[in-house]
Parts: structure tokens; sequence; C-alpha cells
């Protein structure tokens, strides 16, 4: 939905100049209005204020409630409160449905905009709380107005959050995952701004389609999306996180910004980012969060800054001495509600406005984001978790559907001589490694979320059950560990198996374990890397149990590319597992014995190490001069130039994605091979399955712009679906394009679509199966 500009404009606004020149009081409400100073929630004439009416327009009830509320009432729809406040959140199991009402009221008082609810406990105490606070709210305040409870995430997303009461979700996350070291990259789509793009919509749509149950038309979503983090959050110097990222106005333009403005305008929140770019704190960027996000973009929804991040603007950004200076800037410069997590400067925006360093026209234009967002949530008329919220949680069809996820999302990177799928009629297997008998989930998961989740041993036990084949189990060492006194009972295992399926990784840990000093782990928020490899003894564990013969296959459970070379040049099979959810370990067996065909492509690409890196496929022309060197395995050396003794070559790159069956690639057609600057077109393609084994194949297109202006990258993904294709049949695939997608940022600061050649082809971005030739005219 988008406001009309225009009539927005006509109707009441209160400007600081409005104020001075009307009757005001110590509350700062004019006095000359259609209501009443004492009485704000009711009209003169008697007739039902327009904020209250269900049928009315979002824009007019924004304009008229704006008006009735007091600095401090417009101030707290500006801070983000906590329901520790009024609920003791501390003991996760605890399910005590009791709260302390001088801690709600002080807790609405001050901070009742968006309140944090994204807490592990129990379902009844979480919408014991939520509930609680809206009726606080919505019964005991002068005008009743509803608050955001939010959370990182709540199960199957938008259906269980809706109905426990949460109304605004912290995802999708839309950086790109272009530095590596970074320790966020597991919770990214990867590093395309096209698959990016499309990923964060599809997330967008799903969360906020639908409304809440009895509210009004003019609703226009359940639950409230997060895009985050605005802007180009995923490349800080070094991969440290929140370090500041170096770039220009057209590197921003082609990469970062692209996933926000395809997937987040309809989005009902956005969240900036704690990192600098270009030397401009992200929190405070006029340019981004004004220039282009509300006045090029035209986005008129909630805006919220990370967590703490507005006292960065003192340290480390060190551009404000204040707290006072850190909240004028935020709010000026980006219209954003502060979240939680600092010092709450915010708390000092009454004082300015008093005193004059702050102008009371930039809190009533953030305020009106929040009214807008829920009145569009149809928080007015039902802001309350539903009674029977337990039926919409934990459903057979979510599990199901997390299963099919779980199947899908697993990449077969290598295959020698069709050593997957497995039989089974073999008579063993091995399953050895730190991450066969653990559930390793990313970071953005609460206390004891893992307790839920199938173990890989569990998951073959449970498929094999009723098979003869029997499974040696050895761990061989633990993740973090250097400690190899596990390898002779791996070693054995290995050999006295048909078959020996390894294990290893990277880890992550819980919100709560991951703050708690004396913990470790190789992913995650503030866990950034120096180096790609497999941590302690993994990597020799792998080459020990290969030594013995048996045929090996290796599996990744990771969140981020492994860079270990010599597995992808020595072992049989290579799979690629990104944190999965609760049925993984059931779904990684499944695949292996070849109940599922893989049909997972990677979304970022795998650097040979971390010196190679940066190794996103879509790099600017010219990036990447190849003439490699080598060191073989007996010791000898190659001597190249780029690199010296290694490749900046991907060991596997953005797209690659095997099967157990085998597809080709006929009749590439467009739909114009000749096209105007302003025409979109259709690539056209037809797939066969010539293989033994039913399979889904995600058809990639790809375009070069040959000449342009200005550096353009190497090859872009223009395109993709999945379709799903039985033995010896085929399928037709019409995949459209937008003429915008062939634009560049030009000389002159704009996007322009260039006359001249482009090379569309379909395949990977390590491979073309087909190309042709467009041409703009």
């Amino acid at each position: 939905m988008k406001v009309n500009n225009l009539h927005a404009r006509a109707i009441l606004c209160v400007s600081f100049a409005t104020l001075s020149s009307a009757g005001v009081n110590h509350i700062w409400v004019r006095d000359d209005l259609h209501f009443s100073v004492k009485a704000r929630a009711s009209n003169l004439d008697g007739s039902l204020p327009i904020y209250k009416n269900p049928n009315a327009s979002i824009e007019d009830r924004v304009n008229d409630l704006l008006p009735r509320m007091t600095v401090q009432e417009k101030v707290a729809q500006l801070i983000q409160g906590d329901i520790d406040g009024w609920v003791n959140m501390t003991n996760p199991l605890d399910n005590t449905l009791a709260h302390n009402q001088t801690g709600l009221e002080q807790m609405m008082e001050l901070k009742a905009g968006t309140i944090w609810a994204g807490y592990l406990a129990p379902w009844d105490k979480i919408v014991y709380a939520i509930t609680i606070g809206q009726q606080y709210l919505m019964e005991n305040t002068t005008l009743g107005i509803p608050a955001i409870f939010q959370s990182e995430a709540a199960g199957t997303i938008a259906t269980e959050a809706e109905g426990l009461g949460y109304s605004q979700l912290f995802a999708p996350d839309l950086d790109l995952s272009r530095e590596l070291r970074w320790g966020r990259v597991e919770e990214n789509y990867g590093e395309d701004p096209f698959l990016t793009s499309r990923m964060g919509r599809a997330y967008v749509t799903g969360v906020q389609s639908g409304r809440r149950r009895n509210v009004s038309d003019t609703a226009i979503a359940r639950v409230a999306a997060t895009c985050k983090h605005f802007a180009a959050f995923g490349s800080p110097q070094g991969g440290l996180n929140k370090a500041p990222v170096s770039g220009g106005e057209r590197e921003l333009r082609t990469y970062y910004l692209k996933p926000f403005n395809y997937a987040c305008m309809d989005a009902l929140s956005i969240m900036s980012a704690y990192s600098s770019y270009d030397g401009i704190p992200n929190v405070a960027n006029k340019y981004l969060l004004t220039g282009i996000l509300r006045h090029e973009w035209d986005y008129q929804y909630l805006v919220t800054t990370d967590a703490g991040s507005v006292d960065y603007l003192i340290t480390p950004h060190g551009v404000c001495p204040t707290r006072e200076c850190a909240a004028k800037l935020t709010l000026e410069n980006g219209l954003s509600v502060e979240m939680g997590g600092g010092t709450y400067t915010y708390l000092t925006i009454p004082d300015q406005i008093m005193n004059g360093t702050v102008q009371i026209k930039y809190v009533d234009e953030t305020v009106k984001t929040v009214l807008r967002t829920k009145f569009a949530l149809g928080l007015f008329e039902n802001p309350y978790p539903y009674p029977d919220y337990a039926s919409t949680m934990r459903t057979q069809g979510t599990r199901d559907l997390l299963h099919q996820m779980e199947r899908e999302a697993i990449v077969l990177l290598e295959n020698n001589n069709n050593t997957l799928p497995l039989n089974a009629n073999i008579s063993s297997i091995a399953l050895i490694g730190p991450q066969s008998d653990r559930v390793t989930f990313g970071d953005y998961v609460f206390s004891n979320a893992s307790n839920n989740g199938i173990t890989p041993l569990q998951g073959f036990a449970e498929f094999l059950a009723n098979t003869s084949v029997k499974i040696n189990f050895a761990e061989g060492c633990k993740l973090w560990s250097n400690d190899d006194s596990g390898f002779p009972d791996a070693v054995i295992a290995a050999q006295e198996s048909d078959v020996a399926i390894v294990m290893v990784g990277t880890w992550s840990l819980d919100q709560t374990l991951l703050a708690t000093p004396g913990t470790n782990a190789t992913t995650g928020e503030r866990i950034d890397l120096s180096d790609l490899s497999l941590v302690g003894a993994q990597f020799p564990l792998v080459q020990a149990i290969q030594a013995t013969g048996t045929p090996t296959i290796v599996v990744f459970v990771s969140g981020k590319p492994i860079t270990n070379p010599w597995i992808q040049e020595n072992v049989d099979a290579v799979l690629q597992q990104f944190y999965p959810g609760e049925l993984g370990g059931l779904a990684i067996a499944e695949i292996i014995f070849g109940a599922v065909n893989p049909s997972g492509k990677l979304p970022v690409s795998f650097p040979r190490s971390v010196a190679t890196t940066p190794v996103f496929y879509n790099y600017l022309k010219g990036s990447r001069p190849v003439n490699p060197g080598k060191v073989y395995p007996n010791g000898s050396l190659l001597f190249g130039q780029q690199y010296v003794l290694d490749s900046p070559v991907p060991t596997w790159s953005f797209g690659r994605g095997l099967s157990y069956t085998t597809f080709n690639y006929t009749h590439l057609q467009l739909s114009c091979s000749t096209i105007g600057t302003k025409e979109d077109f259709n690539v056209t393609v037809t797939i066969y399955n010539t293989g033994s084994m039913d399979g889904k194949e995600v058809i990639q297109v790809y375009m070069t712009d040959l000449y342009s202006s200005v550096l353009t990258p190497n090859m872009e993904l223009i395109g993709f679906t999945k379709v799903d294709i039985p033995v010896g049949q085929s399928q037709t695939v019409t995949i459209p394009v937008m003429s915008s997608q062939l634009a560049v940022w030009s000389l002159s600061d704009g996007w322009v679509v260039e006359p001249g050649d482009f090379n569309i082809f379909v395949g990977t971005s390590e491979e073309v199966y087909l190309n042709m030739t467009l041409t703009v005219q």
C-alpha cells in the first residue's frame, strides 16, 4: 500500500510552527481543535473520532490521532519497551502467570510504541504478557494506542506469531554474503542481489499476507516483516562485525540497495544498520534513510534502529559527544524508532523540544510512520493473542513443510563415480564426525531450541529402522578441539563399514549461550573468522578416514562456506547442509540413501582459502585475472601469478548443485532478439530428464552486458525457477525478465538501459549450457 502524498499534505499535520501560533498548554497539545484537551479521546460534538473508526482510511486515522497526543505520548511511541519490565522472563522454563503492575505502568509511560517479546518461554506466558500489556494500553491509557510486540522469529513465522500476539518479526535479513569472514553470513540468502531480492519478497509476502481476525478491510497485513539491515551491512572491513563498509554510490545501487527496493516497499518495517557506509553512520545517514528510502522510494512505514545503535554515534563512531546529540541526529536524519539495548537516548527528546534543539515536526513525522503501521496491522481493532493460539502451533502441516524445506536445501557438490545414492541393501555405514550426533542450528534461536531437533545419528537410525544396515558410529573428535584421541575408533568404524559418512563443519550457539562467557562458536553475531577452514582436528579426521580406503562421503554442516579444497579433490562425494531445522538429521539420511533426489543450489561461492576472498561470482569485469599456481600433494610447486601458489577461482561457485539424475537443456529462445530500452522480454528453454530418477531442477538465467559506459558485473543472475521433471519427460519453462534488470547506474547518477548487445545464457555461474545474444536498440 502506498500513501497518497498530496492527500497527506492536505490533511492536518502539526508542526512546531503551527504549535507556536496556536493555543498550546504544558503538554503541547493544541486547544483550538475539535476535541478537548481534557478529553482527547473524544470529539467536542460527540461524534466518533476518526482514529477510532475502523472504516476510515489509514491516513485519515493517523492525522486525526496525531494532534491528540502529548509530546510524552509521541516520544513513547518512538522507544522500544520490553515485556521483561512487567513479567519476569529470566527463567525460560518458568510458567508463572503474574506481573508487576508498577513495572507495567512505568514501561508504558515511556516506551510504548514497540515492545520486545522475543523470549524463550512457555506459550501461555508469552500470551499472558502480551495480553496484559495490550489490555493496559487499550483500556487504561487516554488514547488507547496498542503496541507492536516483536520477536526475531516465531516457529512457522506469521501463522504461529499471529496467534501468540506478536505483530512484528525481525526478518528478512537482506545483507549480501560477499564478505565470508563476517559471522552473520548464516543469516543471509547468499551473495547475489537478485536471489536475495526474490527470496526477501517471498518472505515479506508470506509473513504479511492476510489480516488479523476481527479487523477492518483497511488493515493490509497480519504481522509486520522487518527488512534488515539497511544498508550494505554484510561487507564490513576485515569481516569484523559492525566495522565500517567502504564503497561508492554505484556499488551501493548495483548490489546492496536492490534487495530492499524490490522486496521491502510493502514491508511494514525496515531496520537500519550498525555500520557506517562511506564514512557516514547508517543509523543517522540522511541520504540513505530520508533521501533514498523516504523521498526517492516513498517508503511510509516504521523504520527502527538496531539494538543500542544510536549510542554508537557516541562510541565507536565518534560523531556525537552526548546522548542528546545522538538522539537528535538519529531522529532528524533517519525518522527512526529507537530500539532498546542502549541508553535510550530518545528519552532526552522532550527536553530538547522544550529548549528548541529538536523540532517537533521530526517527532510528528516519525510518529506518523508508527501509527500508520499499527493501523495497517489492524491493532486498534484487535491487538490481542487468540484464545485458540495452541491450534496453530507445531501442526502436522507445518512439520511437513519443514521436512520439504530440509530436503530441498541440501546441496550435492561432488559425486565421483556415482558414489551416491547409497543402496539400502549395503551391510553397514560408518557415521563419523562431531556433527553426526549433534543438532546445529544458527544463532538466532532461543535457549534449548535444539532439544526439538533430530541429530543425524537419530535420523539415519529412523530411516534405516526396517533394514539390515548396521550403523557404526564414532564421533572422532570434538568440533572445538585438536584432540585426536578419538581417531582410532573412527578409523576402525570406517574399516568395518561399506562406506564412511564424515560430518564436519562450523557451529553456532543460541542467543543465550552465544553471549555467555566461556562458550565458543565459529559463526553467529559477533563471531567473525580469520580462517574459513575446518577448526581443530576435523580436517585431519577427514584425511584419516579417507586414508582407510573406504569410500568416503563428507557432509559439511555449516553456516558459511568451508575452505578445505583437499576434500573436494580426494573424497568420493561431498554434500553441503547449511544449518538445518528440526528435521535436518532425517533429511540428510533421506538424501544420502536416495529416498530424495538432491536439488539444492549454492547461494554463495566457496573460496579455496580465506586469502582468495572475495569470490562472489558477480565480480566487476577485470576483477579476476587467472594464472594460478599450485602446491602438489608431494610438495612440489608450480608457480603462477594469480595467485602464485593458488587460484582465485572458487572451489564451488554460486548456483552449483548436482542431482542423481541428468538434465539436458535444449531450444533456448528469446521472445524477441531485439528490444527497445523499455521493453521486457522472456527467456524460454526446454529441459529433459535424461537420467534414471525423477528430479527437481533449478533453471538459472544469467546475463552479461558486453559493453557499457561503466564497469558492469562479469555476469548477473536475472531469473530462476524450480521444476519437477519425471524420468524420460521434459518441461518447457518461460522466465520473464524486466528491461530494468539490464540497467546500469550511469555516469549521470541514474538508472539507464543502454543500447548494445547482451549475452543471455542458462546454466550456472560455473558453466554455460546454452546462450543467445539480445540486442537493445
